[in-house]
């Protein structure tokens, strides 16, 4: 089992949901995790475990999003596993920093919400298992726009984009609830 396929496990197996249909999820990806040997990579066509991270500021009064050129709509930040990556902890902040130039990024110990969800990955239709953390920058940090964005922009919590997922929507809720 590789290093980043046992870390899921274990994290995972570790995490407790808040709700049932979390704990459904978190079961679907211990299932899939234990399926399949390349879970956590994008070679596995049907479907891979994902790590992303809702950034936040330190005051949590705004979070930053993405518009991700793929789907058109505003999201966390976030992506594939790679290699290098030690751990999903790791992953979902190294994306953070990728994405948004800010390189002081705390991220929390335990996953913060679950999403599965269908994408065109590769050329094809895939399922994408998200593991999805919160993380904390300074208040005064800039974030400065990569090449894997149509746009980037810090948003009040209380003035969110009109049109913004349920899943996003979710994430920053839950993000609300955690202690300061």
């Amino acid at each position: 089992m590789s290093r980043m396929r046992a870390d899921a496990t274990a994290v995972l197996a570790a995490w407790v949901p808040p709700d049932a249909g979390q704990r459904q999820l978190r079961d679907d990806y211990l299932a899939f995790l234990a399926e399949h040997d390349d879970a956590m990579w994008r070679s596995c066509r049907v479907g891979h475990l994902t790590a992303s991270a809702l950034v936040m500021d330190e005051r949590r009064e705004r979070v930053l999003l993405t518009l991700h050129p793929k789907v058109g709509r505003w999201l966390q930040l976030g992506g594939h596993c790679e290699p290098e990556d030690a751990s999903l902890r790791e992953a979902a902040r190294r994306e953070a920093i990728e994405e948004s130039g800010i390189a002081a990024v705390l991220v929390g110990d335990q996953p913060l919400r679950l999403d599965r969800h269908p994408v065109p990955c590769a050329g094809a239709m895939s399922e994408h298992l998200d593991v999805q953390y919160l993380a904390i920058v300074a208040s005064d940090a800039q974030a400065i726009i990569s090449d894997e964005s149509d746009d980037l922009r810090w948003f009040p919590v209380d003035a969110l984009p009109a049109d913004l997922d349920a899943s996003v929507l979710a994430l920053v809720a839950a993000a609300l609830k955690v202690p300061a």
